[in-house]
């Protein structure tokens, strides 16, 4: 996109200078009074870092308010969120089939589930907290942006966002609930009991979701390295073999490489992989199409 900073202070400054004609002329307020600049001015640098000192404060505040509601209903999240894969009666057993038996949790150390409730208390505030941080980043950014670009941003960070959520709630939903059957019906001798520690459980947990969330992202790297000319539609498809050993290597990095679990992670990631080249595709011919257009070439 050719985006830098100059650019984006330059145009933050035009289009506030912009709304204050607008004001003017049609006696229509388009922006906070303080936000708008009088016509011919220009913004000081310090007001831009004040912008954004603003723009990180109230991101941050957002992420910190989901965090304190998280706290306040901690008994609802540890129950229903955290322990819900723990319990025989959760909804992937059911659907599956799968007979589990409650996991025997234990807390081995005087700090252990104090931790265990911060944790899980920050993971579900940054979760819910995010959007509201990317909502006050994108604001303070909107500005630098021509329309085509705004328009672009927007369709990645939607993009973006949903591939994320519906990872964490694949790895969540899917990937925790097989890894944990697995291991709790492992056993190399009838006298051995598996009884899990509350902080590795937790842990164990919190990236089997993250992770996935992560790992769904793939097609929108895809589609960046694509708008540079990186990673194209020939060499993707080429790359096909690589690619169905790497999500398998890469499944059992994330999962806990247990057969089951390592499948259920590598064959929805190669399937994005496999959409991925759909997005490869749409995003040169689309490349090549401005490119036409900027050299004055229809066809």
């Amino acid at each position: 996109m050719g985006f830098n900073w100059r650019r984006l202070l330059a145009r933050r400054n035009a289009a506030k200078t912009s709304a204050a004609i607008q004001e003017a002329e049609t006696g229509a307020v388009a922006e906070p009074r303080e936000n708008v600049l009088p016509e011919g001015s220009e913004m000081p640098f310090l007001d831009h870092l004040e912008d954004l000192r603003w723009t990180i404060i109230k991101g941050v505040g957002g992420v910190v308010l989901m965090t304190i509601f998280a706290a306040i209903f901690h008994n609802w999240v540890v129950d229903v969120v955290l322990m819900g894969p723990a319990r025989g009666d959760f909804i992937t057993y059911r659907l599956l089939g799968l007979e589990f038996t409650d996991l025997h949790l234990q807390n081995r150390t005087v700090t252990g589930q104090f931790f265990a409730l911060v944790g899980i208390v920050m993971a579900v505030g940054i979760v819910a907290g995010s959007p509201i941080l990317i909502y006050y980043i994108w604001k303070f950014i909107e500005p630098g942006l021509y329309p085509r670009e705004k328009a672009g941003m927007k369709f990645v960070s939607v993009f973006a966002t949903f591939f994320f959520v519906l990872g964490i709630l694949f790895g969540y939903l899917v990937i925790t609930p097989l890894a944990l059957n697995f291991f709790n019906n492992f056993n190399i001798s009838d006298i051995i009991r598996n009884e899990f520690d509350i902080t590795r459980y937790f842990s164990s947990v919190t990236w089997w979701a993250f992770g996935s969330g992560l790992l769904f992202e793939l097609p929108v790297v895809i589609y960046f390295l694509s708008k540079l000319g990186i990673a194209t539609p020939k060499r993707l498809r080429a790359a096909r073999k690589y690619a169905f050993l790497g999500v398998f290597i890469v499944g059992a990095f994330v999962t806990p490489a247990d057969p089951f679990s390592m499948f259920a992670a590598a064959l929805p990631l190669y399937l994005l992989y496999e959409g991925s080249i759909i997005v490869a595709v749409w995003t040169e011919r689309k490349r090549i199409r401005e490119l036409n257009k900027a050299f004055g070439d229809d066809n």
